[in-house]
């Protein structure tokens, strides 16, 4: 297709133009060099061939794809809000030189991922979606002094839904939920009983009861958004498995000038990877991530290795926006029935750590060596105790733990109970490698010590009213954690601390992730952190302003 200048005003409308044509569109100045441009965008990814031509130069740069590479801040953030513009030419992803961009270039970009505008790189939002299994819905909530917080759903209508989708570039709404839906959110509700017109440019906006006197997050309202539909389930299909959730993950690809369908290596291949296909697909969260498929047999056509070396941070909306090799495909144990596979499901846990228990129960303790044999051989220890004297002391930082389900599912380890380890100085079976990490940190955000909680039981400590409990690690009984109870880790037990016998006073970051490795898929994994800020004096310790996730104010 032939093109003037002035046919990049399409970059502005409908992403269908992208789809099955392309624009050539003349810049003053392109340069592909390492500065970084950082721009704001709301992303739904077209698939699409571009040209960028350079006059100055009368060079003709192709773009065989274009991406936004998410900061490191935003990387769990659904849809991807903010990052860096990323071109790929001759296979290879490069940066744009940041000389002479405008913010008209940066429209351009959020136009040509389905929004009308862009935003100043410090606004933050007001609005965000949380625990949805699709692009375009989940639990609405609403920052308010530096801290994210629940809607109450008295009165939420598809006006009010309506409000929020369009503020989140998502068009008008399709569903406004109440009843906490889309799983339970933690912290203060900010808003009740909202009233909307339907025409606001923010939630905010809208007439509301300041005071949720009477509203818990049983109550939190959701919303699901009308999304353009991009076609992304074209490119990529399960196959094999007894039901629709679940195969051998296949993509379409380039194979000697045609497309021809191929698997993904399952090298590294986790739970990150699977949320990934099961949003692409439309089949909403992942349930597992498997590295061998024999069980599945696809089509034998399909068996050779098309993608490899792929790591998803987890936001991204298609499998080929996540890094991996490209055209050069590195498979040490090569496709077949070591393709990579998922199995997907519309509903899953959320673990949440109770910060206020966090915060009441720390206290320091000092214990000899000789009353800690059994946590050296966990390595619940500092390095530096493999050599102490044994009838020296460890300083240990104690604290509970209380880790809720708000989710919508019930999280169960992955492992099986024939693989769970037995631990002879315990007497207990591990079910999970790691579920949580201990971490004192600097201000600045360097480890000066940790531990780590093995979940040798998980079980139901206590409910919510009305909900009985369903797992017990009693006589080797089934270990989980049932929606709507909680994990009560006592401070008292063996390995709830951190060695901090070589820490000088000072001030700290305290930290505790659970799920750490992502082992079990989870609905949102950014209340999976909890922080504290943390003053030693070296005979005494306080813990104070412990918040999740990304309410932490350092």
């Amino acid at each position: 297709m032939d093109s003037s200048p002035e046919d990049c005003d399409w970059l502005l409308y409908p992403v269908e133009w992208f789809m099955f044509g392309t624009v050539v569109c003349s810049w003053t100045k392109i340069y592909f060099q390492r500065s970084e441009l950082y721009i704001l965008s709301a992303v739904l990814r077209a698939v699409m061939t571009l040209f960028l031509c350079s006059v100055s130069q009368g060079l003709t740069v192709q773009v065989e794809d274009m991406r936004i590479r998410a900061t490191y801040s935003q990387r769990k953030r659904i849809p991807i809000t903010e990052g860096f513009l990323e071109v790929k030419d001759g296979g290879k992803w490069r940066q744009i030189c940041n000389e002479e961009w405008t913010e008209m270039n940066s429209r351009v970009i959020c136009g040509m991922y389905g929004f009308p505008g862009q935003q100043g790189l410090n606004k933050q939002p007001l609005v965000r979606l949380r625990g949805g299994a699709m692009i375009g819905e989940g639990r609405v909530e609403v920052l308010k002094n530096g801290e994210w917080g629940t809607v109450c759903d008295d009165n939420w209508n598809i006006r009010a839904a309506t409000v929020v989708c369009r503020e989140l570039g998502f068009g008008s709404a399709k569903e406004a939920l109440t009843g906490a839906r889309l799983g339970q959110g933690i912290g203060l509700v900010h808003m009740n009983e909202v009233e909307c017109s339907g025409f606001e440019k923010s939630l905010t906006e809208c007439y509301f009861n300041r005071d949720a006197l009477g509203c818990s997050h049983e109550e939190d309202a959701a919303v699901r958004c009308n999304v353009p539909a991009m076609g992304f389930h074209t490119r990529l299909r399960l196959s094999g498995g007894r039901n629709p959730y679940e195969g051998r993950v296949e993509v379409l690809a380039e194979k000697n000038g045609t497309l021809a369908w191929g698997t993904v290596c399952s090298d590294n291949w986790g739970t990150m990877e699977a949320m990934v296909v099961c949003r692409q697909l439309g089949l909403g969260f992942a349930s597992h991530a498997f590295q061998e498929t024999w069980y599945w047999g696809g089509e034998s056509s399909a068996d050779t290795v098309v993608m490899s070396g792929v790591r998803c941070s987890g936001t991204e909306l298609t499998l080929d926006q996540c890094l991996h090799h490209g055209k050069h495909i590195q498979c040490a144990k090569g496709g077949g029935r070591f393709s990579a596979g998922v199995s997907c499901t519309q509903t899953a846990p959320d673990l949440v750590l109770n910060a206020q228990v966090v915060e009441q129960t720390t206290y320091l303790e000092d214990r000899p060596m000789y009353a800690l044999q059994c946590a050296q051989e966990e390595n619940c220890l500092s390095s530096s105790a493999d050599k102490a004297d044994p009838t020296s002391y460890r300083r240990l930082l104690r604290f509970s733990s209380q880790i809720h389900n708000n989710g919508q599912s019930d999280f169960r380890p992955r492992a099986a109970h024939h693989s769970w380890i037995w631990h002879e100085c315990h007497r207990h079976y591990h079910s999970m490698e790691v579920f949580t990490h201990y971490d004192l940190l600097s201000l600045n955000g360097t480890k000066v010590a940790e531990g780590h909680k093995a979940s040798f039981c998980l079980e139901d400590s206590n409910c919510d009213e009305g909900i009985q409990k369903r797992y017990e690690c009693a006589n080797f009984g089934a270990q989980g954690i049932t929606v709507g109870c909680w994990d009560t880790y006592r401070h008292d037990i063996d390995c709830q601390w951190i060695d901090i016998t070589d820490i000088k006073p000072g001030d700290y970051i305290f930290q505790v992730v659970i799920n750490p490795n992502y082992e079990v898929a989870e609905s949102d994994y950014t209340n999976n952190v909890m922080k504290c800020r943390s003053r030693y004096d070296g005979q005494r310790i306080w813990m104070y302003n412990c918040r999740i996730g990304e309410t932490f104010i350092s």
